[in-house]
Order: structure tokens, then sequence, then C-alpha cells
């Protein structure tokens, strides 16, 4: 394990490489061209290869990708400390006062916190607090930019905070219902696509509405199904390969049944 000393040298030396890399007579002509705005995918898609590497357990991808994460931060303070706006200092000072400030019982001897529940209980009541202090609605500093099932978590554990919510699971399973019966409506009556995907914008953020009260993670649980679909497709285009034949030139009924085969496999593992 490296100390305190030996990563503030390599951290030192990634500063200096992106200064380099942005420096307008000598630096790379694509670094100096990038802002805010053209690096934010980049920085979106590192963050979730760093949750794949995580998922798949591969620890030496999880360094790399940590790499790629860690540079985009750099990335980002460069072009806003060239801006005079902050620089990585200012970056990592704030994160430092912020989880200070909200561990009083490791770092200012308060008690009270004596497990993982109460930890979550008391970061929720200082995330509440500072957003008390600063103007606006108590939805508006949740970000449009994050992915939509995990905005529309935020959204309504922010409404949930003040009693704005479903007092039970089950009345969130009616509400899918009902969403789920609009949609059929509005497909019948020859709604606009519009309209469609409106309906089925409100399904998607009462399916995540249920993930909530239910403590599962809609986006873990649709990355499982996703996963568990790709499986199951590969056991048909494997069985038909075996046939000599293709998912192109097979019937639904016999890819359904190969389907039905692959979960009775998975069944007995």
């Amino acid at each position: 394990m490296s100390d305190e000393n030996e990563s503030a040298g390599p951290m030192a030396e990634l500063l200096a490489v992106m200064a380099a890399l942005r420096d307008p007579k000598s630096g790379c002509p694509w670094d100096i061209e990038q802002d805010f705005a053209s690096i934010a995918p980049y920085t979106i898609e590192e963050a979730y290869e760093v949750a794949g590497a995580i998922e798949e357990e591969n620890w030496p991808a999880l360094k790399e990708e940590l790499g790629d994460l860690l540079l985009q931060v750099v990335f980002h303070a460069r072009m806003a400390e060239e801006r005079g706006l902050f620089d990585f200092a200012d970056v990592a000072r704030g994160i430092v006062g912020k989880m200070v400030r909200r561990h009083p019982h490791v770092f200012a001897g308060a008690r009270g916190i004596d497990s993982a529940a109460a930890q979550t209980s008391a970061w929720e009541e200082h995330k509440a607090a500072e957003r008390a202090e600063k103007p606006g609605g108590l939805l508006d500093d949740v970000p449009a930019a994050l992915p939509a099932l995990l905005r529309a978590l935020k959204l309504q554990k922010r409404a949930a905070s003040v009693g704005f919510d479903w007092d039970s699971a089950a009345r969130v399973v009616e509400k899918i219902a009902e969403e789920a019966h609009e949609i059929a409506q509005a497909q019948a009556s020859g709604a606009s696509q519009t309209k469609l995907e409106e309906e089925i914008g409100d399904l998607l953020f009462a399916v995540a509405n249920l993930a909530r009260h239910l403590k599962a993670d809609p986006e873990s649980a649709l990355r499982a199904a996703n996963e568990k679909f790709l499986r199951r497709f590969r056991f048909i285009e494997k069985t038909l390969a075996a046939k000599g034949r293709s998912p192109a030139g097979a019937s639904l009924d016999e890819m359904e049944a190969i389907w039905q085969a692959a979960k009775k496999e998975e069944a007995k593992l």
C-alpha cells in the first residue's frame, strides 16, 4: 500500500502532464480544443467503466479505469484553473471539508453513529441542512444530466423527505398497473408518438419508484436483466449454430422454446 507521500508525487506528475497537454503553444491540439461540455460525456463514460470493472471483479481493470476517471477530474480542474474559476487543490480542499463536516462522529468526537444505517441517516440530515442554506426549491439542485433512472430516484427521494410519497410498495404496484393501462389506451386511441413516449415515461418513473420502495437499485436491476437477456440469447444462437442455422432463419416459436430451455439450464445452477 502506498502512503500519503508516495501518492503525492504521482498526483503532482499527473497535474503537470495535464498542464503540458493543455499548453497553448506546445500541447496536444485535441486536448487544447476541449472544453467542459466536450469532456463531460467522457467523464460519464469513464465512471460507467469503473462500475463495469467492479461488477466483473476485474481488479487490474479497476486500477486502470480509476486512473482514467481521475484524469477526467484533473482535466476539468485544469480547464477551470485556466479560466480563473478554481484549481485541483480547491477541488480537493472542498471534498475534504465536506467529508469532515458530514462525519462529525469521526473527526469531531460526536457520538451516536454506530452503524451504517445511522451514518446514512446523519448524512442525509447534513445534506438537507446544507440545501436549506441555498436558495431555490427542494428539487432544483438535482442535476439534469444524471442518467434518467438515477435522476428519477433522486427526485423521488427528495420529495419523500418532506412526505410527498406513496405509503407502501403495494400502492406503487397499483400505480404501475394504472400507467400500463394508460399506455394501452393511448395506443388504442391512435395517440401521437409524443403522447406514447410521455405515458412510457410515466411507467418507467413508477417502476423506479417501486424499486426505491423495495430498496432495490433500478440501474443495477436493469443491468442484470440486460446480462440475463444477453446470456439467454447467446444460448439461442449457440443452439441454432449447432444445427447449422441462425436466429434469422428460425421462427419465433422455435427461439422461444430454446429460450425456455436456457431458463431451465440456469435454474439447475
